[in-house]
């Protein structure tokens, strides 16, 4: 392998995943012109107020939902336990913005439970008892059965890390199941449950889809807004700047707080004495864990399936185009991401340099930046190159797909490289040295030892970057070529168009696809 090679390729590859936040926040040094000023004196205050109530309102849900569940599936044995084991984790295959068009549609004078309610109540086919759903209390409820799992994923690992020993000496006490929960179970596992509550806490903030179709004004529509409706893209970089400031915050205390899990940890005993429940208890636990998949996959994907059903065929033809440009992005970035994660880590490895290795996991964070930021940073870098340099060659970058590729790949980063640096982890450094002294280069050794251990870790990962980058909305919507769509921008365009059984065609093979890491994630997290 070329030395000049690997000594500048993670440099490389830091500056490009450094480009857009530094070009966001270099916004602030240009000056606030009128447009920022009419933001800051009539509309930050209504963003920030309706950001935060969707915060709280989400984290709320997502911490009861995700926290009981977790307990109840952890400790004690009821009916459907082992099914809810995974099945609770299904929700994180609908993206919050097809939710929202399912709710909506759902809810709808014309929808599904208006229809049955009339039906059953012998009331006018025209009349709506429901109320309405697109507003800020809807778009709480999507969210929060939506993101819990991450509260769910985060709370049953720590339940299942704390010994057997902390309950039986609960029960010594006198404390009864709840009691040993509330006052036990719920200090120790604090760090992981708000390790959950950040990520659910970042999804919400960089959210675009869900609140734009409930029409709840927050930081993420106000920047599409300002750039799309008063075509002022320095005003939107400076708005982005701010919530940018906000999820690295959010992002540094999850961290902070998954690190300190490993402090709860107590012996190794295994949890084989769950506590039964029976009769009503049984009944409770059945339906609680119920009700978040119901509400959550169930009934979206059974109604996306049946507005699916209720299409010609003839207009099946925009689905098949986008559904192909949707499988070669889809991979094509999951490829890249993968050989970028397999190449840092390699050279990680073999350098040995400590600063190399937090520069791997600076990449990480790329995870943070909400689609909308980076579409705009990205778009702000290339109107620029192309100004200054490539307009002398005639080439243009802005409006290519290389843009979207570059997104992707700095969103998705953390998928592979988490799973890739911990499978190099467990790859004794005792072998490399063993190669080198039968006298194979380090080309030989990646490709003759690592490479086959490291196989099945990079299809996971593969299929991890596939079905976020299938999901992801507000990036493509901005950074795809003219008229490249694919499965998220068909879905948005035909919701936002009120042709809901048009979008379902796209929506349900989002979710269908979506459901591939679910498998990956119920394997590593438990230990039953």
């Amino acid at each position: 392998m070329n030395l000049k090679f690997v000594s500048i390729f993670p440099w490389i590859i830091g500056l490009i995943f450094l480009m857009p936040a530094i070009f966001i926040f270099s916004s602030l040094t240009l000056g606030f012109n009128d447009n920022f000023t009419h933001v800051y004196d009539y509309l930050l205050i209504k963003y920030s107020i309706n950001s935060i109530l969707l915060v709280i309102g989400t984290c709320s849900i997502a911490l009861i939902l995700g926290v009981i569940s977790a307990w109840l599936v952890v400790n004690h044995n009821f009916f459907g336990r082992n099914f809810f084991d995974w099945a609770l984790l299904l929700p994180l295959a609908v993206p919050p913005y097809i939710l929202a068009y399912v709710f909506t549609g759902f809810f709808d004078t014309y929808g599904t439970a208006n229809i049955l309610i009339n039906r059953v109540f012998d009331l006018d086919n025209n009349s709506s008892v429901l109320p309405n759903v697109r507003n800020i209390y809807g778009a709480i409820i999507v969210f929060g059965f939506t993101l819990y799992p991450y509260v769910y994923l985060a709370s049953r690992v720590a339940i299942q890390n704390l010994s057997n020993l902390l309950f039986e000496a609960a029960r010594l006490l006198g404390k009864n199941t709840f009691q040993t929960f509330l006052f036990v179970s719920i200090p120790l596992i604090r760090p992981a449950i708000f390790a959950g509550i950040s990520l659910v806490a970042m999804e919400t903030l960089s959210d675009f889809g869900a609140v734009e179709h409930f029409a709840v004004p927050t930081f993420t529509t106000g920047i599409f807004r300002t750039w799309f409706g008063l075509y002022d893209l320095n005003t939107a970089l400076q708005m982005a700047s701010i919530l940018l400031i906000v999820i690295f915050l959010l992002t540094y205390l999850e961290r902070a707080s998954r690190a300190k899990v490993n402090d709860i940890i107590g012996d190794d005993l295994k949890r084989d004495n769950r506590i039964r429940f029976t009769g009503a208890k049984n009944f409770l636990a059945f339906i609680f864990c119920l009700t978040p998949i119901l509400i959550g996959f169930i009934i979206p994907f059974f109604e996306l399936l049946s507005w699916t059903f209720q299409q010609e065929f003839s207009n099946f033809t925009k689905f098949f185009d986008a559904a192909s440009n949707t499988l070669a992005v889809s991979l094509f970035a999951g490829l890249l991401t993968c050989l970028i994660a397999m190449l840092m880590n390699f050279i990680v490895r073999k350098d040995k340099q400590v600063i190399l290795g937090s520069l791997n996991n600076f990449l990480s964070l790329g995870y943070a930046f909400p689609g909308l930021i980076l579409a705009v940073a990205i778009t702000q870098i290339f109107t620029s190159l192309d100004n200054y340099f490539f307009s002398f060659f005639n080439m243009f970058l802005t409006g290519s797909i290389i843009g979207l590729i570059i997104a992707y790949v700095i969103k998705c980063y953390a998928l592979p490289n988490n799973i890739i640096s911990s499978t190099y982890n467990e790859i004794s450094t005792n072998i490399d040295d063993s190669a080198k002294t039968l006298g194979a280069s380090s080309s030989k050794i990646f490709k003759s030892i690592h490479l086959p251990i490291l196989k099945p870790t990079i299809i996971t990962g593969m299929l991890l970057v596939v079905a976020e980058v299938v999901k992801e909305l507000p990036a493509t919507l901005i950074l795809r070529p003219f008229n490249f769509e694919t499965l998220a921008v068909t879905t948005y365009i035909f919701a936002s168009e009120e042709r809901m059984f048009e979008a379902a065609p796209s929506a349900i093979a989002i979710v269908c696809i979506g459901m591939l890491p679910i498998y990956f994630l119920s394997k590593v997290s438990r230990k039953d």
